[in-house]
């Protein structure tokens, strides 16, 4: 749009420069060709005037013609003075002679306007025919040559006008070019910018339909991972304490046949045995409710928990779990402590599962951005088994590990090759507290 302005602007500059050019010749021209179209008429009936004076033989036509001629005469000194100021360099010499020819011309006539009748009658042919007419004739031809290098001018001027627009031609044709090329360059990064938005639309489709697949199938595998989980905690409820509640049963029914019996012994024997029963349930139970949610996270904070995970993890799976915390870990929000427990549960309970693992190390480290109020919890869980594809093989877990770190905001990253064992880092961000303020202190304000 620029360039096509530029375009205009610079057409109608260059129409309006030739249109005044042309316009000024014009009048130029015109003026000069009145002003001689004037000289040369007046010089023609100026001889003509003192033709009829010298042979009229009417003393009153002859004055007549006379006061013609001088009116005549008067009104060629008034043309050419008013031409001379029109007058080029190029002219100049021409117009002298012009000048000089008819002031000629013009004294030569002069004595003749007081001859007699008779005096006119005698030498007025002779007269006109040696003086008047080839005086005459030279005036109007000097007049004919200014009149010549007028036109020449004229024509000078033409080519300088055709110049003007020779080179309007070709501004026109460069600016017609260039809006051209830039135009097609226009349209060539368009159409690009296009094309990529719409193979990134494409992509963006696909990733679409890709996470509609994979959220399809999360919800079969939650849907499958449900029912396992209820059926295993159905399993050792039936198994476990189901079976010890029946074991109970039949203790105190013992006891109470002993009662029946007065056998004090066997009752106390059969009181310990219910007993021993019931401590075994009791652990049962606690164990199965810790598997769903440990109670320390919330009494003891997210260090002890973890620690105990891996120890009951440890004494499963037969591996060597190390723990380590670098910051202070007990102000962390509740849903923050959870997500990392989880995370690390599904880890480590994988590294004991599928990858074979002898060493898992654990690390914790609370950081925060020099300069900002930002602080991050960083956590890795490395072991050293027998690795995976990621890009291959991703489960359930890894994808519910994903989906728990980036809703609160968090980043997670799985290394892990065939053969080198597996790195499951990620980060979460921490909600600040305002600068000065101890983490005590904070705590306090809240209450």
């Amino acid at each position: 749009m620029l360039l096509l302005a530029v375009l205009g602007l610079s057409s109608l500059s260059f129409t309006s420069q030739i249109e005044a050019s042309q316009e000024g010749i014009r009048k130029d021209y015109v003026e000069r060709d009145r002003q001689l179209e004037k000289l040369w008429s007046g010089i023609y009936i100026s001889g003509t005037y003192v033709r009829d004076y010298l042979l009229d033989d009417s003393e009153a036509t002859a004055e007549a013609h006379k006061a013609a001629f001088l009116e005549v005469r008067r009104q060629i000194e008034s043309e050419a003075a008013a031409y001379e100021r029109l007058v080029r360099p190029d002219e100049r010499a021409v117009f002298d002679q012009f000048t000089a020819e008819f002031r000629a011309y013009l004294e030569t006539v002069g004595p003749v306007l007081n001859w007699t009748a008779s005096q006119r009658k005698a030498g007025g042919k002779s007269f006109i025919e040696k003086e008047v007419l080839p005086r005459r004739a030279l005036v109007v031809d000097l007049a004919d040559r200014i009149h010549e290098l007028s036109e020449r001018h004229l024509d000078a001027n033409s080519d300088q006008v055709r110049k003007l627009f020779s080179l309007f031609r070709s501004r026109l044709v460069w600016l017609l070019v260039s809006t051209l090329g830039t135009g097609i360059l226009l349209t060539a990064l368009s159409l690009r910018r296009i094309l990529a938005l719409e193979l990134e639309t494409e992509l963006r489709f696909q990733q679409l339909l890709t996470a509609q697949h994979e959220l399809k199938r999360l919800s079969a595998e939650l849907i499958s991972a449900q029912e396992d989980e209820r059926r295993r905690i159905s399993r050792e409820l039936h198994d476990e304490v189901g079976q010890v509640l029946s074991a109970i049963v039949l203790g105190l029914g013992n006891v109470r046949s002993a009662f029946e019996r007065h056998d004090g012994n066997d009752a106390l024997r059969q009181l310990q045995l219910v007993e021993d029963m019931t401590q075994r349930n009791v652990n049962v139970v606690r164990n199965i409710a810790l598997l769903l949610r440990p109670t320390m996270l919330d009494d003891l904070g997210l260090l002890p928990a973890l620690k105990w995970l891996t120890r009951e993890v440890s004494r499963r799976a037969g591996i060597d779990i190390d723990v380590t915390a670098d910051g202070d870990l007990d102000d962390l929000p509740d849903e923050l402590r959870t997500c990392v427990y989880r995370v690390v549960q599904e880890a480590v309970n994988n590294a004991g599962r599928h990858s074979g693992a002898r060493k898992v190390k654990i690390c914790l480290n609370r950081t925060s951005t020099p300069g900002t109020n930002e602080r991050w919890l960083l956590v890795s869980i490395q072991d050293d088994g027998k690795g995976f594809d990621p890009s291959q093989q991703t489960g359930l877990g890894i994808l519910g590990m994903g989906e728990r770190i980036r809703r609160l905001g968090g980043v997670v990253n799985l290394d892990s090759e065939p053969g080198r064992g597996s790195i499951v880092s990620f980060e979460l961000p921490v909600p600040g507290e305002s600068p000065g303020v101890s983490s005590d202190q904070s705590l306090a304000h809240r209450v």
